[in-house]
């Protein structure tokens, strides 16, 4: 088997493929929801053949999207240059656990992706947090169903949000700042931007514990946590393949889907 995992978040979009024993490759792109089927080929194209592989040699598609309106374009990626048809997360697909909120179709591909991947590596009650374009709090209990949990802006998005509605204050890149007390405008804003999210995480895992009542194992994974590594004792695990791991493990259990 030769699996092309298709992760796409708001922000960036990751290609990822796996060999049947390990992931042997993976890509990141601006997620652009316009970008046509034949303009992801050209770049995937180029990419595997770095790599010394060929789209021809994919005989499998997952794709876990947030951004409907590329899905389409995905959809015809795999169809026209893989000739799989591909398996879309959220569309019939057997996820395998059980979704315990008010609305289930209202849970994400990407948080329950995340539940799955870490349920399979991580024993017991997990909270996993996920920074990216938004940063999500989701609560999986020991047997692997997905029960909820909390959705803030991304750090990037409140730093963005705090340029341009203040008109004095810069852009400035995020960034681990050296003191809390920041001595000028720009360090001022990183320390109150970056302490202030560690807050806000350490504060969410504080009184998701207290709520859920029982122990829970804390894995930080997405697009920025890199960020928050070493700056947090709060959480336990670091772990940046848990999407794909639970896009492998989905591709796993729904076994009919094919070459067309």
């Amino acid at each position: 088997m030769m699996l092309l995992a298709i992760e796409q978040g708001n922000t960036n979009t990751l290609f990822a493929v796996h060999d049947g024993e390990t992931w042997i490759a993976q890509w990141r792109a601006a997620t652009e929801a316009t970008r046509t089927a034949d303009e992801y080929a050209v770049w995937l194209s180029q990419l595997l053949s770095m790599a010394g592989l060929a789209l021809g040699a994919l005989d499998g598609c997952i794709i876990s999207s947030v951004v409907p309106q590329s899905i389409f374009n995905l959809r015809n990626l795999s169809r026209r240059y893989l000739h799989v048809e591909p398996m879309v997360i959220g569309e019939n697909v057997d996820l395998g656990i059980e979704i315990r909120i008010q609305k289930p179709s209202e849970a994400g591909a990407d948080r329950l992706v995340n539940a799955i991947g870490a349920h399979i590596t991580y024993p017991g009650a997990l909270l996993i947090i996920d920074s990216g374009t938004a940063t999500t709090f989701d609560v999986v209990a020991a047997d692997g169903a997905f029960e909820g949990g909390a959705i803030a802006p991304g750090i990037n998005l409140s730093m963005q949000a705090l340029h341009n509605a203040a008109a004095r204050l810069p852009r400035v890149a995020i960034q681990k700042p050296q003191a809390v007390i920041g001595t000028d405008t720009v360090s001022a804003m990183q320390s109150g931007v970056f302490w202030g999210y560690i807050s806000l995480i350490e504060g969410l895992i504080r009184r998701i514990k207290d709520e859920f009542g029982k122990p829970m194992t804390v894995i930080g994974t997405g697009g920025v946590a890199s960020l928050f590594e070493n700056a947090t004792t709060a959480i336990d695990r670091w772990d940046h393949d848990l999407t794909i791991l639970g896009m492998l493990e989905i591709y796993r259990r729904n076994p009919h889907f094919g070459k067309q």
